[in-house]
């Protein structure tokens, strides 16, 4: 039991702390901004610094796309278009219930906009039990919790795939039937009209329904930073079925777009620190091989990339286009990541987006002006997101009721002595 009353008098010292980093943070986001303006008429060749040394260069940073100064409105999104979502979560492995195991369940949302079709709200759950599932990171040195969340991460984004692809296949046919139907009435009208010397000729391919703009998202981040600690082995079971499952979405015209709350990056203030080292190359090697030393470049340190656009950005208006460099991308092939900073209203939220979304600008566009509006429908976040985490949620209840059934099963396949071990029995209860 946590006794806030002790915890009380620790409270003065941490909102004293708060109170200075606040100062200074203000102090930092001044020193940014002008950073930021000095780059306005610098990026060429801040671009090319940063090319030039890249091998030499011990921070991650981020290369901007479009120009700094850019403010960009972004466009209305279209009344009728769809937006597809998937999310995760899971029961852990515990060696004190009935049975070593593991349970993954992945929600799935489809929300349908003036389309007069109903929403597809479940979820899918997974048990994991065989001893190649439970055990094969022992080889790795990766913990069974920690590959289990691996695996969630792959299976929400080859779910998403398939849904977002049978929906939109689903959407082309009965497009096709309603075609068809409409064509129909139109030949025997066409007849009718005729016969008062009308001498048009009819054309069943403009009866066909036009597609429906559709768009797949995810919770946060698609640039998957714990793959880069993973051995090669390892590596290759989580990286290979995303990374498919993105080409199908590409090839199927779908974009796909990751979206990130209350963002920590600093992969553009990064960009910046360019400007601020006062060697005469940003040569980490040579000049700061040290990182865990003061280094003169890092008068950032703690400042974030969306408390800077905070100051640039006016509700519904997205930064500059920026070309994430991280290591990691370097096994993503073609799909390499790209980002903006985008003021959702409510907070500067980053998105991320794959290279062939960026490509196509009229798709790009289009995506965050559905991104945008499925903020607004949720009050301050995507609400397809929020409904997916909640189908995907696992609560005590629901813990519960899995194991109570795993029991009832258990014992009805003979086996005896079925109960979570003493240890966790005697937590559950208390003589206090």
């Amino acid at each position: 039991m946590l006794d806030l009353r002790k915890i009380a008098g620790q409270m003065h010292g941490l909102s004293q702390h708060l109170t200075q980093e606040a100062e200074a943070n203000r102090q930092r986001l001044e020193l940014a901004q002008k950073y930021l303006e000095d780059g306005f008429s610098r990026q060429d060749e801040l671009v090319k610094i940063q090319k030039k040394w890249r091998d030499r260069i011990l921070f991650g940073n981020a290369t901007p796309m479009e120009p700094l100064d850019s403010c960009i409105d972004i466009v209305v999104p279209p009344k009728t278009h769809t937006v597809i979502a998937t999310d995760g979560s899971q029961i852990a492995p515990n060696h004190h219930e009935i049975a070593y195991c593991y349970l993954l369940n992945i929600g799935r949302v489809v929300m349908h906009y003036g389309q007069n079709k109903h929403p597809i709200l479940d979820s899918l759950p997974e048990i994991f039990y065989r001893p190649e599932d439970l055990y094969i990171s022992r080889q790795w040195g990766i913990r069974t919790e920690e590959w289990m969340s691996y695996r969630r991460t792959a299976s929400e984004a080859v779910m998403l795939s398939e849904l977002a692809i049978a929906v939109v296949e689903q959407g082309e046919m009965d497009g096709k039937i309603r075609g068809q139907g409409r064509g129909q009435g139109d030949k025997e009208g066409d007849k009718g009209t005729r016969r008062q010397g009308d001498k048009g000729n009819f054309d069943a391919s403009k009866c066909v329904s036009e597609r429906i703009p559709t768009l797949a998202m995810v919770d946060g981040s698609l640039i998957y930073w714990f793959l880069d600690q993973l051995p090669f082995d390892a590596r290759d079971q989580i990286l290979p079925p995303i990374l498919e499952s993105w080409k199908d979405l590409r090839d199927a015209g779908i974009p796909l777009m990751g979206y990130l709350s209350a963002s920590r990056s600093i992969e553009g203030m990064n960009f910046f620190r360019l400007s601020a080292c006062p060697h005469q190359a940003p040569d980490c090697i040579s000049f700061c091989p040290n990182q865990m030393e003061e280094i003169p470049c890092k008068v950032f340190e703690g400042l974030r990339d969306s408390s800077l656009w905070s100051t640039q950005l006016k509700p519904g208006q997205r930064s500059p286009l920026w070309r994430s460099n991280s290591r990691i991308l370097d096994l993503y092939e073609d799909q390499q990541i790209y980002f903006c900073y985008v003021h959702v209203g409510t907070e500067i939220a980053r998105i991320e987006i794959p290279a062939w979304v960026v490509k196509d600008t009229a798709m790009f566009e289009e995506s965050l002006g559905l991104m945008l509006a499925q903020v607004y429908k949720g009050y301050g976040y995507p609400v397809a997101l929020a409904e997916a985490h909640n189908q995907a949620v696992v609560r005590g209840g629901d813990r519960s009721r899995f194991f109570g059934l795993l029991e009832r099963e258990m014992i009805k396949a003979g086996l005896k002595n079925v109960g979570i071990s003493y240890k966790e029995a005697r937590k559950r209860g208390s003589i206090a």
